[in-house]
């Protein structure tokens, strides 16, 4: 073998010159009138080498040589084994050229193979021209002789074939594998005898033959990056409109261009619309992103972030913000011991609330470097256990556009690094399995918020495939709606399938709740779809079955909620809006008795068919809108509040009680209806935004000190009280089935029947009647009544049984701590009447009497 020597320096700006080392070396003979050069004979000094390269090849310089390699023919791929890959192409004469690319020794071997009956009957000289390059098919990789002047650089280099002893025409070559990853272009020279007569022979599509070398084919699933069993690394991507899309590999992301990019051969890189390749797993580089040209061959300047990408790095150049893939395996963690709650739907408390927000003020004393985020949480495990909560939900955590909030995400396989203590994403990880490990041991489930329904404006999603990840249609293409995701797009709603089946697998995530949820019905034109295709798959995706799935309607771009009916399979439950709405009215003197009435029981009008009141997610504030201290405080219609007589803060005695008994009775009202009660961070002591605004940016952390005030404690002690009362009369308030018609009675003030029909009836009351023959349940039937007039109502209860006398456990009109009671004060008398205060509630319970 001769070998020829050559130093390489890449055109990356990152990669610097090479060493001189060697590339390749070449067994290259004469053939044809039985003249052939016997190479191994030659001298071996570097003088001859040059002469006989001169003499038998012929360096193109790059000008001369612009060379169209990415429209490749189709290629035949056969792996032969780990380490070699075949390619074969048709060429434009009716031959095959036959390339096998193999590492051994810390080198690539490129054997190239001609077969074509036709020219081996010719006296023909056949040339392989030959040029390296990797992002760009008319760049080519400078190529420099060794002992050449500095000056004397070259892109191309032709060899001749060989003819073997089977009489096979041949090249082998040597490739320094340190400069893999590249692309090998080849076309062919055939030389007619002496008169040098020249023809090309290029593929049937008349185009190069383009090899990769140091990456393969790769693999179209999973997508985003994954790990071989041969020790290579897959990287899979969605783009069905780019022309093109590049791999941009980093070894230092603090320089901000990458090390080397990749085009992707469509011909060898591409199956369908996923864009594949493999690299081997000991490559130096540490993230990556992908490039996309459009078909104008407009090539983006922005470095794309993969949208699967499990671990994340978030590269801040000046006022340029980018982010990108790390290449490595997820952090490992151990959760041995770890024993999941798996709480019945129809027995969670529910506790909502912002990461940031729920330690940031300096009042939970908690560590600067941990306030703000996963651990701060769980730091005060202590606050859940004293509401007697046993599921939080977390407000979206996923990476966000800053600009517009935390409802505006850009990424969905990775928590943000703002939420962790430190911006590593591989600590961020780490800290929010923790919190979910530590709260799982306490009996704690972890719901999250998410919106798959629209991006912020830093997403990159538009860039890699707008058409297909967004709705572009129409009257779509408003500003309202402008990054509104296609759901029901098969690749958007794969993407949020596994995204989803990720945080449950990865995180142990217990639940979601889907914000926006009426947009997940809408098909490519903003349709409504009776049977909408992702909704459906969430519903019977066995990874999600153990999960939690909550619909809420409520629309971010626009602050409102749609109302729908919402498609469920007996799988779905709902964020009830209609509770929220309801009850606000019931308590201003809005509404009819008789909505309040389906509330308590259920919401029978949106959970009867199939489901049932553990479907039922109430809640009387939420994250947007007025806290509970500002919606007894201001009165502002679309809010449906009422400030009890006086605008704003106050010193009156009367409204400030007023107000203090609504809030009271909001609370009891939730808890004692059936379904699934919501508590909003802040509402338990007395968390206000400051001039009454409803405005999401104007929410304020959670300050600790109010706890310890005298309404923090009192209305603490009471969520406390009630969480318990629920849980401890399971049998009526946290069914999952709704009640009989034999198990619930309703009354009027006197045990006539109610005067449903009646707009100026502020007066409702009901018995819920215990199952007799049941000893699980301590306690028999209950008593609740409401009174929302502003005159005091005397109010007849139904008979006891004989050996039961009703017990007060709730009067809302009565001083702290007097209003509720575990044990309850006994009605005493026979006249079986309690004196009702306005805007009250109460609650009765049957006990046993006790002997003295």
């Amino acid at each position: 073998m001769l070998p020829v020597s050559y130093a390489m320096q890449s055109h990356c700006v990152s990669c610097g010159p090479f060493e001189s080392s060697k590339l390749f070396s070449g067994k290259c003979s004469k053939y044809g009138k039985g003249v052939r050069y016997d190479f191994h004979k030659l001298s071996l000094k570097q003088e001859i080498v040059h002469r006989r390269l001169i003499e038998s090849g012929r360096m193109i310089s790059y000008k001369n040589h612009l060379l169209k390699a990415l429209s490749t023919p189709d290629v035949s791929i056969v792996h032969t084994s780990r380490r070699v890959a075949t390619y074969r192409f048709w060429t434009e004469t009716g031959g095959q050229l036959k390339v096998l690319v193999e590492k051994k020794n810390g080198k690539y071997g490129l054997y190239v193979e001609f077969i074509s009956l036709h020219l081996c009957e010719r006296e023909e000289e056949l040339i392989m021209s030959l040029g390296l390059f990797r992002s760009d098919a008319t760049d080519f990789m400078p190529l420099d002789f060794k002992q050449s002047s500095s000056n004397s650089r070259q892109h191309t280099i032709e060899t001749p074939f060989v003819k073997d002893l089977a009489g096979r025409l041949a090249v082998e070559l040597d490739l320094d594998a340190s400069l893999a990853p590249f692309y090998v272009s080849i076309h062919l020279k055939s030389q007619l005898g002496s008169n040098f007569k020249t023809s090309i022979i290029r593929s049937h599509r008349k185009t190069n033959f383009v090899v990769p070398v140091g990456f393969g084919s790769g693999r179209p699933f999973p997508l985003g990056i994954s790990f071989l069993d041969d020790g290579s690394i897959n990287f899979a991507f969605f783009s069905r409109n780019a022309k093109s899309v590049v791999l941009c590999l980093y070894n230092d992301t603090t320089v901000g261009k990458p090390a080397i990019e990749i085009d992707l051969d469509p011909y060898v890189n591409r199956s369908g619309d996923i864009w594949h390749a493999s690299l081997d797993g000991s490559v130096p580089y540490v993230s990556y992103g992908y490039r996309c040209r459009s078909d104008t061959g407009f090539k983006g300047n922005n470095v794309l972030l993969d949208p699967y990408a499990k671990v994340i790095e978030d590269v801040k150049l000046g006022l340029t913000r980018q982010c990108l893939g790390k290449i490595c395996r997820e952090p490992a963690f151990d959760w041995s011991g770890e024993v999941r709650p798996s709480i019945p739907m129809e027995k969670l408390i529910v506790y909502r609330l912002n990461v940031a927000l729920f330690t940031e003020d300096k009042s939970s004393e908690i560590a600067g470097n941990i306030a703000r985020s996963f651990p701060g949480v769980s730091e005060k495990l202590h606050h859940f256990k004293d509401l007697g909560v046993n599921a939080i939900l977390l407000e979206p955590i996923f990476p966000f556009d800053e600009q517009k909030g935390p409802y505006f995400p850009w990424h969905f396989f990775s928590p943000g690094s703002l939420y962790g203590p430190s911006s590593d994403q591989k600590t961020v990880v780490k800290s929010i399995k923790e919190m979910v490990k530590k709260l799982h041991a306490n009996g704690i489930e972890v719901l999250l918020e998410v919106v798959f329904t629209h991006t912020g404006d830093v997403a990159g999603l538009r860039d890699i495939d707008n058409s297909s990840y967004y709705l572009v249609e129409g009257e779509q293409q408003d500003q309202e709606s402008k990054n509104a995701l296609n759901c029901n797009y098969p690749i958007v709603q794969q993407m949020i399938l596994e995204s989803l089946q990720h945080w449950v697998i990865e995180f142990h995530i217990d639940g979601f709740c889907f914000t926006n949820a009426s947009s997940l019905t809408r098909g490519f034109h903003g349709e409504f779809l009776s049977r909408p295709p992702l909704i459906e798959a969430i519903a019977f995706d066995p990874l999600l079955s153990k999960a939690k799935i909550i619909a809420d309607s409520w629309d971010p771009n626009n602050l409102e909620t749609k109302e729908i009916i919402f498609p469920h399979w007996k799988r779905w439950a709902e964020m009830n809006s209609r509770f929220c709405d309801d009850v606000r009215n019931f308590l201003r003197g809005e509404a009819p008795i008789s909505n309040l009435a389906t509330r308590l029981c259920g919401s029978g009008d949106l959970f009867l068919a199939g489901r049932g009141p553990a479907f039922s997610f109430n809640f009387i504030t939420r994250n947007v809108g007025f806290t509970l201290v500002d919606l007894v405080s201001f009165e502002v219609a679309s809010q449906l509040s009422w400030n009890c007589g006086e605008e704003g803060p106050t010193n009156k005695t009367v409204v400030l009680e007023t107000r203090l008994k609504q809030i009271r009775n909001f609370l009891f009202i939730l808890f004692i209806s059936l379904g699934v009660p919501v508590l909003n961070m802040g509402d338990e002591c007395g968390q206000s935004s400051g001039g009454g605004s409803p405005a999401y940016a104007d929410r304020k952390p959670l300050n600790w000190n109010a706890l310890r005030s005298g309404f923090g404690v009192q209305i603490t002690q009471f969520i406390s009280f009630l969480s318990l009362l629920k849980r401890r009369r399971s049998d009526l308030l946290q069914r999952r089935t709704f009640l009989r018609e034999d198990d619930i009675e309703w009354h009027g003030p006197e045990q006539t029947p109610p005067t449903w029909d009646d707009p100026l009836c502020k007066f409702l009351a009901v018995t819920l009647k215990a199952d007799a023959q049941s000893n699980d349940f301590p306690g028999g039937d209950l008593f609740v009544a409401f009174n929302r007039a502003d005159n005091l109502e005397i109010v007849a209860l139904p008979p006891s049984a004989d050996d039961l006398n009703w017990v007060c456990l709730v009067d809302t009109a009565l001083p702290f701590p007097g209003f509720f009671s575990l044990d309850g004060v006994p009605l005493e008398g026979e006249a079986l009447t309690y004196e009702m205060k306005s805007h009250s509630c109460v609650l009765f319970e049957a006990r046993k009497l006790v002997s003295s």
